[in-house]
């Protein structure tokens, strides 16, 4: 609380000045100007010595400002590691803009056709051609496409998949790993 003759300054306005009465929670001060005026106690704030605000904020610890200035140290990240003979996995983007020139007068029905059609020739081809590893861009969205590609990829029994590299690809993505039987 407040006693007369204490020096305040007034929060939100560039005002200054010195208690000269309490009524329940509201305070009369007389400004530097000279003139009288009433605020409520949560209005104000009590100055040390110095008459205004500002070289009370000034005598804020500067150790402590300095730390928040302080750039933060950058976080490390673990790359993956790649050997030199590796292969980078095929990367397929379903997004319907990579598929079609323009999808002006597809329906979303058709769309989602498309992309699933397109998934299931690449996972034919890989099968066939021996590919160990593919990667499925899909995008976050509502994850209708994404679902679909998770059905699509549960009726095969030579494939597992997972969430792509969340790193690389955020959480868009889906890597398909197809195991190989000996001939």
């Amino acid at each position: 609380m407040f006693n007369k003759g204490d020096k305040v300054s007034v929060l939100d306005e560039a005002i200054d000045g010195v208690v000269l009465s309490m009524n329940g929670d509201q305070v009369t001060i007389e400004t530097a100007d000279g003139f009288m005026m009433t605020f409520f106690v949560k209005e104000l704030l009590k100055v040390q010595d110095n008459s205004n605000l500002m070289d009370s904020i000034r005598r804020v610890n500067v150790s402590e400002v300095s730390k928040e200035k302080e750039i933060p140290k950058a976080r490390s990240f673990v790359k993956e590691k790649k050997s030199k003979h590796e292969i980078p996995a095929p990367e397929f983007d379903l997004h319907i803009e990579k598929l079609v020139p323009n999808k002006r007068g597809m329906s979303n029905y058709d769309i989602l056709t498309l992309q699933t059609e397109t998934a299931k020739r690449h996972i034919e081809f890989a099968i066939r051609n021996r590919i160990p590893k593919i990667v499925f861009i899909h995008g976050v969205g509502e994850g209708v496409l994404k679902a679909e590609l998770d059905f699509l990829l549960g009726r095969y029994d030579n494939i597992a998949f997972a969430e792509g590299n969340y790193q690389k690809y955020g959480q868009g993505a889906t890597e398909v790993f197809i195991k190989q039987s000996a001939m």
